[in-house]
C-alpha cells in the first residue's frame, strides 16, 4: 500500500483532534503546524 497526501491528511487530522481534546492548549500550535505543512505541500516543494 502506498501512502500519499490523500491518506496522510485524514490521519493527521484524527491525531490532531485527539490531542486537542486531551490538551486544549495545543490547539494553536497544532493548527499552525498543520497550515504550514499543508501550505508547503500545496506549493509542491515535496512530491
Amino acid at each position: 500500500m502506498q501512502v500519499s497526501i490523500t491518506h496522510v491528511q485524514p490521519i493527521v487530522s484524527l491525531i490532531a483532534g485527539v490531542l486537542i481534546l486531551v490538551m486544549p492548549r495545543l490547539l494553536n500550535y497544532i493548527v499552525a503546524i498543520f497550515l504550514i505543512i499543508s501550505g508547503i505541500l500545496g506549493l509542491g516543494f515535496f512530491h
